[in-house]
């Protein structure tokens, strides 16, 4: 594995172990990633779409702008799977939490 996909994998889960938290940043990161292939991932709607969906419940406007944007690009049941893997990741993390 080279550096440059060391740091990005180290990115992306840092990202993420950040969002667990509660980081209302981190989901947004992590929403860009996906959406624009960032960080050497592939583009994923699908995820970024969760992502963005997390940090707009959170409150963040920039996020639902960029949820609403991507959504113009996916059909109802990819936007469904969207907020189904966005629901789990929020029941994971709250069951740590308690």
């Amino acid at each position: 594995m080279g550096n440059s996909l060391k740091s990005a994998t180290f990115l992306i889960e840092s990202r993420i172990a950040d969002a667990a938290r509660g980081d209302i940043n981190a989901c947004y990161d992590l929403g860009i990633v996906y959406s624009t292939g960032a960080a050497g991932v592939g583009i994923d709607l699908i995820e970024a779409h969760k992502w963005f969906n997390l940090a707009a419940v959170a409150g963040s406007e920039a996020a639902q702008q960029c949820r609403a944007d991507i959504a113009d690009d996916m059909t109802a049941r990819e936007i469904a799977e969207a907020q189904r893997a966005a629901r789990a990741f929020l029941q994971m993390t709250s069951r740590r939490a308690a």
